[in-house]
């Protein structure tokens, strides 16, 4: 029985290339005027800790930005820059720049188990500001009408079993009867190890993901 889903975004829901030739872009190009009068204490604190690791980040103390691109080239998963991330893109958003995209194949999807009493919600390391604007912006309408929550990196690492333990607490209902579906194996086995249910969505563009023992899904048709 399945009573809840979980949905990654990128690789899952939405093109890889939406995120990399897109979005990431999109804030890379509008930094430097964000960081001129944004609240970077979260990120000043993770580079002092990169700083104290020895991992040699760009000096601080001329100008954040190069430090921010740093953590951008490593696609390092921080909350503090997916919310910076998640702030740029709220602007692109509202000005007509940005528009969410998903596969075709998802807003069927979602419409379908909603209707039949599914709760479905979204485990992403962006920001739950960005993950809403994915979704809210779509050539298909707003589909947060179809989801019920969202996750992020504050609910803790994506490859760890607890953060699913903790997202199935959410839920309310028994982890094995909640779905997971990601395009990432190492994802896919924290949930199985928390005992969800997992898929692994293969899209064009994707990654590929060796030595898995997890069924597989092209289309969201297929759930």
């Amino acid at each position: 029985m399945i009573r809840g889903i979980l949905l990654d975004i990128e690789g899952t829901t939405t093109p890889i290339a939406f995120v990399y030739q897109v979005l990431f872009p999109y804030a890379r190009r509008h930094l430097a005027a964000y960081a001129r009068s944004a609240d970077l204490t979260d990120l000043r604190r993770e580079y002092e800790a990169d700083v104290r690791g020895g991992n040699d980040p760009p000096d601080w103390s001329i100008d954040p930005v190069p430090y921010i691109h740093w953590l951008m080239d490593q696609d390092r998963k921080s909350t503090g820059l997916k919310r910076i991330q998640g702030e740029i893109w709220l602007a692109g958003y509202r000005n007509g720049e940005l528009h969410g995209e998903v596969f075709n194949d998802v807003p069927p999807a979602l419409q379908r188990w909603h209707a039949a009493g599914i709760d479905v919600r979204i485990f992403s390391s962006g920001s739950i500001l960005s993950q809403r604007l994915v979704f809210s912006t779509t050539a298909s309408g707003d589909l947060t009408k179809y989801l019920n929550g969202y996750f992020d990196t504050t609910t803790g690492p994506k490859n760890e079993a607890a953060s699913y333990q903790r997202i199935a607490n959410t839920f309310g209902i028994p982890a094995s009867e909640i779905l997971f579906v990601s395009d990432v194996t190492r994802e896919l086995d924290a949930a199985r190890d928390a005992g969800m249910q997992t898929l692994l969505c293969v899209r064009p563009g994707n990654h590929p993901q060796l030595s898995h023992t997890h069924k597989v899904i092209t289309t969201f048709a297929d759930i």
